[in-house]
């Protein structure tokens, strides 16, 4: 895992989650290559991004489905 200090730079389409509601507390997601997802806070599009691995995308929606940080989908 590494980061990008300001996410803007990055030349990617952000989506935000089906499950994310109009509100202001989403994460937003960009593809950056075949091997790395971006992911930014919806609120801070000039802020920092996590690179994550595809795999770490998924070992990360998983962890979240089951709840292991307080709230599941």
């Amino acid at each position: 895992m590494s980061h990008m200090e300001n996410a803007s730079t990055l030349a990617v389409a952000w989506w935000k989650s089906s499950r994310s509601d109009t509100g202001a507390q989403c994460v937003e997601f960009g593809v950056v290559d075949h091997e790395t997802v971006a992911v930014r806070d919806s609120k801070d599009p000039s802020g920092p991004a996590l690179l994550l691995s595809r795999e770490q995308v998924a070992g990360l929606v998983a962890a979240v489905r089951e709840g292991r940080f307080g709230h599941g989908l």
